[in-house]
């Protein structure tokens, strides 16, 4: 076991135009859509702020004056302070890294999210797990019913990712990616390097053999799930993409489009 620790920071990517939630997203961006009441960003910060991340950055693409007021609050009220990112043009998941290479120059770790997902991971244990063991990039899986649909991953029983496929026509497992990262900053500044666009398709097949699989919700994980109070109802897997019944079931159409929270 390695015992690394040190500084963590967070790199958020939110560059989605939220095409399928059209008729919710048109003014609001779908990481802001109302979550029982609060942005789905929100949710995202309250881990962040649990695991003492203090420091973040949003790579952000549509409605981008609308994140920049949504940022300007939270770091008035938040033990945390966030950055925007504006991709102008939609650069991609791995493309937002070369354009925020300098997030991990001061850091030893990033946690890179996908944050158009919803989870109320722990990311506590995820950091604790990355930092005992030698691979620099641990990725969060969970068992998805419907492989074939996903980024897929198999494991040795070392926990050592040895094979990746995006969206396979056989699935070999049902580990799916979860669209959440704990890297090293050396392995960070690699991805940067690559010049690259996206993340499934064209890094981390590079990264097979040297990265760790993390199962959230597995009962022999060392992680337990802690499904939100508030959105309990129901009941999605870790970094679920959000979906038209899961903002309008939690959405007051009497509420102002987006929620600040407390």
């Amino acid at each position: 076991m390695s015992g690394r620790t040190g500084r963590v920071k967070a790199l958020l990517l939110t560059g989605g135009l939220g095409t399928r939630l059209h008729s919710l997203t048109a003014t609001v961006p779908m990481y802001l859509a109302p979550i029982a009441g609060r942005p789905l960003l929100d949710v995202w910060l309250d881990c962040l702020t649990e695991a003492g991340i203090s420091e973040g950055r949003i790579s952000t693409h549509a409605l981008a004056e609308t994140v920049r007021s949504y940022i300007e609050h939270a770091n008035a009220q938040r033990h945390i302070h966030l950055y925007a990112s504006t991709e102008l043009p939609l650069l991609g998941s791995a493309a937002a890294f070369t354009a925020n290479a300098d997030l991990a120059d001061d850091a030893d770790q990033v946690v890179v999210i996908s944050a158009d997902h919803f989870s109320d991971i722990d990311l506590r244990p995820l950091i604790a797990f990355h930092r005992q063991h030698s691979d620099p990039l641990t990725m969060v899986l969970f068992r998805a019913p419907v492989p074939h649909t996903c980024g897929i991953a198999e494991m040795d029983g070392a926990g050592r990712i040895v094979s990746f496929v995006e969206k396979p026509e056989c699935p070999v497992s049902d580990l799916t990616n979860a669209g959440l990262y704990v890297i090293n900053a050396t392995a960070y500044r690699e991805i940067a390097s690559m010049g690259v666009f996206d993340l499934g398709l064209e890094v981390l097949p590079q990264f097979v053999g040297r990265m760790r699989g993390w199962v959230w919700g597995d009962v022999t994980s060392t992680s337990v799930p802690r499904m939100a109070s508030s959105a309990r109802s129901t009941r999605q897997p870790c970094c679920s993409p959000v979906s038209r019944e899961s903002v309008t079931a939690h959405h007051d159409p009497r509420s102002s489009s987006i929620a600040t929270g407390p």
